[in-house]
Order: structure tokens, then C-alpha cells, then sequence
């Protein structure tokens, strides 16, 4: 069977990775240092080519195992950014992910073509290679955004957490501080949450109470038309 050929020429297509990790001081997100050129030794976000017989998610998946060893399972697509110059090497449209991660319950290691792997605050970023500081923006807007009406923030705790880890969750994505009383009192009021019979261990200040995360009972809700707000 004749194979179908194109009169004009095709720009190449990529992947590039926005994983976002949360610490007790700061929302960070993960970067890799090339070792190759263009931007050799230079930070950027983890991404690469898409192989012809793979999906755009799939290409993301493996990029950031191939270069963090990353297993992520929260990855949503942001955009695509198709500046005509965007790469030196040749006419290269990429979609861009962003992820959310647990940051305890992975441990991130330099592989493929990453010379080094990192977590930098995302308000005191080094220089991007490539656009990546645009894309960076963007992803950190939409999830600046979505975190107000979909429950995401709980990608970023570890499974059992305390009312003040969740809210620090949002004072630190939303950039600004939360009145506990109405932040607790809107969070309970949910009806989302499984109190738990355990507290925090190892803390110097008095042991708060744990919580979990329904997940089914918020996906059987929003079925019905629940809208999760903060």
C-alpha cells in the first residue's frame, strides 16, 4: 500500500513538564539541568520529543521518568506554545503538563540527558532554557486558578494531614494569608473530609487531629452537581 506523503514541511513536537512539589515554607517546582545542547548546563523543565507511536501524555510520562525517574500520577495538559523561535535547533511546537506531587513519596534522580535534578521555590526560579519561563508562568496561574473550584490541593499532601497543612496548601498557592475560622469552617462544611482517630507525631507543639481526603465521596457529589469551593 502506497504510503501518503505531505507537500510542506512539519515542525517537530515535544513535551515539557510543570511538577509542582509543596515544602513547609514554599511552592516548588522540580527542574533539571541539560547536559546537552542547546542550553547545555542550563535549568529547564523536564520534557522531550514525542516518538511517533506514542500519545502527548505518554511522551510526558516517559520524559519525566527517562529524566527525574518520576512516576507522577497526577498530570493534567496545560497549552501549547508554538513560538517560530522558541528552539534554535529547528521549528518545535511543545504541549505542555503540569503535575502535582507528594513531594515525600517521591524521590526525584537525574537520568538521560539531566545532568542534575532540583526543587526550586517557584518565586525564586533560576533562568530557563527555551521559553520555559513562560510556560512556568502559566502553569502556575492555572493552577493559581483551579485550585479554588477543584480539590487538587490534596495532590499535594501526604494522605493523612491536619487542617493546618491543608491550609497552608492555600495560603501558599493562593499567595496570601486565610482567616483559620472561615477557612475551616467552609473546609468542614464540605462534608469532605474523614476525621480520623490519630494525631501528628513528633511535633513540638500540640498534636492536631488527622484527616483524609474523600475522594469517592467528592466524585459521587460531583456527579450530582456539587461545586467545590474556596
Amino acid at each position: 500500500m502506497a504510503r501518503h506523503t505531505y507537500d510542506y514541511p512539519r515542525p517537530c513536537l515535544t513535551v515539557d513538564c510543570v511538577v509542582f512539589g509543596l515544602d513547609e515554607t514554599a511552592l516548588q517546582v522540580l527542574l533539571i539541568q541539560r547536559a546537552i545542547e542547546p542550553h547545555a548546563g542550563c535549568w529547564a523543565l523536564p520534557g522531550g520529543f514525542v516518538e511517533m507511536g506514542e500519545s502527548l501524555e505518554a511522551a510526558a510520562r516517559r520524559e519525566l521518568q527517562e529524566e527525574t525517574s518520576l512516576d507522577i500520577s497526577y498530570l493534567e495538559q496545560l497549552y501549547t506554545f508554538g513560538g517560530v523561535d522558541r528552539d534554535p535547533r529547528d521549528r518545535v511546537v511543545t504541549v505542555a503538563y503540569y503535575a502535582l506531587v507528594k513531594r515525600l513519596d517521591h524521590v526525584a534522580r537525574a537520568s538521560s540527558d539531566a545532568r542534575q535534578v532540583g526543587w526550586f521555590p517557584v518565586n525564586d526560579l533560576p533562568p530557563l532554557a527555551f521559553d520555559h519561563e513562560v510556560i512556568m508562568a502559566a502553569a502556575h496561574e492555572r493552577l493559581r486558578g483551579k485550585v479554588r473550584y477543584q480539590p487538587i490541593g490534596f495532590e499535594l499532601l501526604p494522605t493523612k494531614f491536619t487542617l493546618r497543612q491543608l491550609q497552608h496548601v492555600y495560603e501558599t498557592i493562593l499567595d496570601r494569608a486565610l482567616d483559620k475560622r472561615n477557612f475551616r469552617k467552609k473546609i468542614l462544611s464540605m462534608d469532605l473530609l474523614i476525621e480520623l482517630d490519630e494525631t501528628e507525631q513528633g511535633v513540638a507543639h500540640r498534636a492536631a487531629r488527622l484527616y483524609r481526603f474523600d475522594r469517592r465521596k467528592y466524585e459521587r457529589l460531583s456527579k450530582r452537581g456539587f461545586l467545590f469551593e474556596i
